[in-house]
């Protein structure tokens, strides 16, 4: 919002340059802050430890100390290939399974006779965890990236499917009968009215399942895997590196963390037009 600047001439006013209004205070400007506040409780519970030793100070190092070692473990470019490796993963497994989802979920939206074949088979293994299929996975696929990314796969897949068979089935018959009503034929409910009805519970899918792949992806690269950070977690586990288990750990926190930020952009731009629960609704 834009304030006109008035000055005063000889006693009369004079409009002048249009002055922006500043912005009222906003909490997402400082959504790192817990963040940092985190990393400091932990430092300065660190330290202490370190002077009474309510336990071994080797098991919590303090994350000065973690940063100084994080340093001398990327100037050896385990870190940087480490990364590389579980973020192709995860972006191909990601993907793969989203767009599985949001295929089947049309299908079966559209057509009753898919449904009625695949919900009893999709009920019977959906619950089936996936560090239960890994195993199977490696023994009929090998220990290459395949099998690795078609674990992430279906680990999004599964509840992307069930928020968007959700989001379909939740779509207000009004919407329906007003579109029927204005002469819009049914290939063109389906992608006026349909999908953009279901768009918003594919992404909270999606949102859902982001956690879970990064927990199929790290699983996946603790066996038989030669890169990635789950294989920094094994490797410090069986070389006792505590420093290196924490580094890992806290990459993969940081590279969630980034992943679900961009989700949560693509749903801004995605869903401009969405407004409401209590914050819009309050105006302070």
């Amino acid at each position: 919002m834009k304030v006109t600047k008035t000055v005063a001439i000889g006693g009369d006013t004079v409009p002048g340059k249009p002055v922006a209004a500043r912005k009222p205070f906003s909490i997402q400007q400082w959504t790192i802050i817990p963040s940092i506040l985190f990393f400091v409780l932990w430092e300065i519970f660190s330290r202490i430890n370190g002077s009474i030793k309510f336990f071994n100070p080797n098991f919590l190092p303090a994350p000065s100390v973690l940063f100084q070692e994080a340093i001398e473990l990327a100037k050896t470019g385990i870190i940087v290939d480490s990364i590389v490796s579980s973020t192709i993963r995860i972006m191909i497994g990601f993907t793969l399974g989203c767009i599985a989802a949001l295929v089947l979920g049309v299908l079966m939206s559209k057509f009753k006779s898919v449904e009625f074949w695949l919900s009893p088979v999709l009920n019977l293994v959906g619950p089936i965890p996936g560090l239960a299929l890994l195993p199977l996975f490696i023994i009929w696929f090998g220990i290459g990236e395949f099998p690795k990314v078609l674990l992430i796969a279906w680990t999004t897949f599964i509840p992307v499917l069930v928020y968007t068979l959700d989001g379909f089935k939740s779509v207000p018959s009004t919407l329906v009968r007003s579109a029927l009503s204005l002469g819009a034929s049914e290939r063109q409910i389906f992608t006026k009215v349909m999908l953009p009805s279901a768009f918003p519970n594919f992404l909270v899918g999606a949102q859902v399942s982001l956690g879970l792949s990064f927990g199929a992806l790290i699983v996946s690269e603790m066996m038989g895997a030669k890169s990635g950070l789950g294989y920094i977690i094994v490797d410090a586990r069986n070389y006792f590196k505590i420093s290196n288990m924490f580094i890992a750990i806290i990459l993969i926190g940081l590279e969630y963390s980034l992943f679900s930020y961009l989700l949560k952009l693509v749903e801004r731009r995605v869903l401009a037009w969405r407004r409401g629960g209590l914050r819009e609704a309050v105006q302070k």
